[in-house]
């Protein structure tokens, strides 16, 4: 019984499988099947649109507090990608621009540079929290686990592109400031304060900022 749970743990770290060649997401609930947290249209139906999205090479505006802009290609924007397990984004960098601290709860990411230097780098979960970083060049390429805290920043005076695969139709995001201090409603600060062995002031300021930076 054991073993049997393991394999079946195992079995579902990811996104299912698909039981078919490919379920084309479509927003129809009267002419589709359910599967995989998107109804599919008839298979019969489907056409080349589906499995495809131009744009990717575009540079993207990075004006933004961060100084970054990630663009997905993912089943929202791909609608053959459902069920199929994988998706794209593109990371535009403005000098110093950066993907604050965040984890993907159902993907690994693979990350390769285009154009500039980035320093990327993950933490590993408790009680180790080792930090595993490394500067990225053109053409190289480094990995990000599953679920793990991990950043991207552009330590040079030019802008930085950079294209990472995920392993999920939908890997979300969490970014950790964001959730902590801009949850809706708020954390209580007496948590915050807390956890975080802060000054009630300093907990203030920051949900304000980043409830503000929210809405």
């Amino acid at each position: 019984m054991v073993i049997l749970a393991m394999f079946s743990t195992l079995g579902h770290a990811s996104d299912p499988s698909q039981l078919q060649d490919f379920c084309v997401a479509i927003n129809d609930s009267n002419s589709a099947l359910f599967v995989n947290g998107m109804f599919c249209k008839d298979p019969k139906l489907a056409t080349p649109e589906d499995f495809f999205v131009s744009g990717l090479l575009t540079p993207r505006s990075t004006s933004n507090p961060m100084g970054s802009t990630v663009t997905p290609f993912a089943v929202m924007q791909i609608p053959g990608l459902n069920t199929l397990g994988i998706s794209l984004v593109r990371i535009d960098f403005a000098p110093y621009g950066l993907v604050p601290p965040h984890f993907h709860p159902r993907a690994t990411e693979i990350l390769v540079v285009l154009e500039g230097t980035l320093d990327v780098g993950f933490v590993t979960s408790d009680p180790d929290h080792r930090l595993f970083t490394k500067t990225l060049c053109p053409g190289d390429v480094f990995v990000f686990p599953q679920g793990l805290i991990h950043f991207q920043f552009n330590e040079g005076k030019t802008d930085a592109v950079a294209i990472s695969a995920l392993s999920s139709q939908n890997p979300g995001v969490i970014t950790v400031a964001d959730t902590v201090f801009g949850s809706n409603p708020k954390i209580s600060p007496d948590v915050l304060t807390k956890a975080f062995q802060l000054d009630k002031k300093v907990v203030d300021y920051l949900q304000a900022k980043f409830s503000g930076s929210n809405n």
